[in-house]
């Protein structure tokens, strides 16, 4: 099952939220948003329309009801909180039958520490069974699947299909299942043995040189990452055609294993099926944009950051662009993020004391890259000299704790002979082919392009001569002819007034960066020469 839109009212904190604009291609939906944003909020939505729409099972009034709305609510205050819409089912009709296996969910508090079985007992298909009612409630099913796995299995073994086939055989249908998925989560741990259900009933597993070692001699992270394959598996033919909710799947593990297990979710969920998840977890956010990539529309972001969900509001899917990764970033690192980027880190010059220079080149940068290169991140760490110093503190606290992503270091060209830039390239540092970043914004290209959008076409020959002019009186100050900082404020000044420019930047730095930069895009020669000399 595919969902479309969700409605929900005066439910927990909303009080008019509406998701929209999931395409019917998206296999996984990422919730992502601070503590307190509402993302828990979304499941146990899913969770009362499905308890009353399955179940007929309505819950608490005053954990649901958003507050301001509990005396108004009445005795119905279950109906019309959540309306579900889906692609592939219609969900509107009253058969609570028909409902039931239509979503799946796992709370963030999922714990079962220890077991061993010493008997069997008949458990109900999960489909009939309401096994939580609020997302708050502690998760815990590992043995309650120990049963279910031992019971799938002995049944197979009595289905006429199967008479062909050895016992191991139909044993290893199963839990080879299981096994296959932990090999593609853990590099080291194997699922090698069940025990006998009848006197020591658990699971076993071999790592490294221990074997056959208890369920309950694994590692947080081990047990949280086995307990969601596990039940993946288990239940993979009852919810078939379900909406999987996975609330912070990513607890105890370290990111490099979030990962791999958000991607084996990804493969276990069927086809038809839709996997919701709410994350921190920067691992699952690289991982989601990696699914991405490969399969565009089968990944969704829907960001809860700073919504005011006392009034109105719509979220529709985000875009993977800077903003967003930012956001990640922030979540994900807080007061790290600035510093952190999820593949690239770009040194570059700039102001690092506050003033109307601070960190200038690392705003351009951002601005003129953040859509074709998202996970790039700019740092402007001061002068040329501070970023050609290998023993920059700065710079090796970010190596250190950015080990497996790219460092650029990039200088402006300056007065630099052509042996002292290949001097700087063989040290791995990129240096800009013209003096520095203004060169690129006050462009010839760019002021054509200032004046055709303003259209003023028939002043592009003046505005060019007042670049000119700026840059003769320039040299007499005594600066090189190349130098259009020095000019930048001439031109800036003389261009507004020939062109009639207003709320365009009160000086230099604001006019280059708020009027001049958003200029420079894909299509421009100029675009295409600093990604040439940066990130290339």
């Amino acid at each position: 099952m595919k969902i479309k839109q969700v409605k929900i009212t005066n439910f927990k904190r909303f009080s008019d939220l509406t998701i929209k604009g999931i395409p019917q291609s998206a296999k996984l939906v990422i919730l992502v948003g601070p503590n307190g944003s509402g993302k828990t909020s979304i499941f146990e939505a899913f969770n009362h329309w499905y308890k009353w729409r399955g179940y007929r099972t309505t819950g608490d009034k005053d954990f649901y009801v958003k507050i301001s709305d509990v005396t108004e609510a009445g005795q119905r205050w279950y109906e019309n909180r959540v309306s579900i819409e889906a692609y592939d089912k219609e969900l509107q009709n009253d058969n609570a039958d028909a409902i039931k296996g239509d979503f799946y969910f796992r709370t963030a508090h999922r714990n079962e520490p220890d077991f061993t079985t010493q008997s069997l007992s008949r458990l109900q298909d999960p489909k009939t069974e309401l096994r939580l009612n609020s997302l708050m409630e502690t998760d815990s099913c590992v043995s309650q699947n120990y049963q279910r796995l031992v019971a799938q299995t002995i049944a197979g073994v009595y289905n006429p299909s199967n008479d062909d086939k050895s016992v191991a055989q139909i044993r290893e249908e199963l839990i080879g299942k299981v096994k296959h998925s932990l090999s593609a989560v853990f590099d080291n741990l194997e699922l090698s043995d069940i025990g006998d259900p009848l006197q020591n009933g658990s699971f076993y597993f071999t790592k490294g040189a221990s074997h056959n070692f208890h369920y309950k001699n694994l590692s947080a992270g081990e047990k949280s990452a086995f307990d969601i394959i596990l039940d993946l598996v288990i239940k993979m033919n009852a919810f078939n055609n379900a909406v999987y909710c996975i609330d912070e799947p990513e607890a105890h593990m370290h990111t490099t294993l979030q990962s791999k297990l958000l991607e084996e979710m990804y493969n276990i969920v069927p086809p038809q099926g839709q996997l919701w998840i709410a994350t921190h977890s920067m691992g699952m956010l690289k991982k989601a944009k990696e699914l991405e990539s490969k399969d565009p529309n089968s990944v969704v972001f829907l960001d809860f950051t700073d919504r005011e969900f006392d009034s109105s509001v719509v979220i529709t899917p985000s875009a993977i662009d800077s903003t967003l990764w930012k956001k990640f970033l922030d979540l994900s690192f807080g007061d790290l993020a600035n510093l952190i980027a999820p593949s690239t880190v770009v040194f570059c010059e700039g102001g690092t004391e506050l003033g109307k220079r601070f960190n200038f080149d690392a705003t351009i940068y951002k601005q003129l890259f953040a859509r074709a290169f998202p996970t790039v991140e700019f740092v402007s760490i001061g002068s040329c000299s501070e970023i050609e110093d290998p023993n920059n503190i700065s710079m090796r606290i970010v190596r250190s704790i950015l080990s497996s992503s790219t460092i650029i270091k990039l200088i402006d060209r300056d007065d630099k002979s052509e042996a002292e830039v290949e001097s700087c390239k063989s040290r791995g540092i990129r240096v800009l082919s013209r003096r520095h970043i203004e060169c690129y914004l006050y462009d010839d290209e760019i002021i054509t392009k200032l004046c055709d959008i303003n259209g003023k076409h028939d002043l592009i020959e003046d505005c060019l001569q007042i670049k000119r002019n700026a840059i003769s009186n320039s040299i007499a100050r005594g600066n090189p002819e190349d130098d259009i900082k020095s000019a930048s404020g001439e031109i800036m000044n003389n261009i507004k007034r020939k062109l009639g420019l207003t709320r365009c930047g009160n000086d230099a730095v604001a006019f280059a960066r708020d009027t001049l930069a958003p200029l420079i895009t894909e299509d421009t020669s100029v675009y295409n020469e600093l990604k040439s000399c940066i990130l290339e």
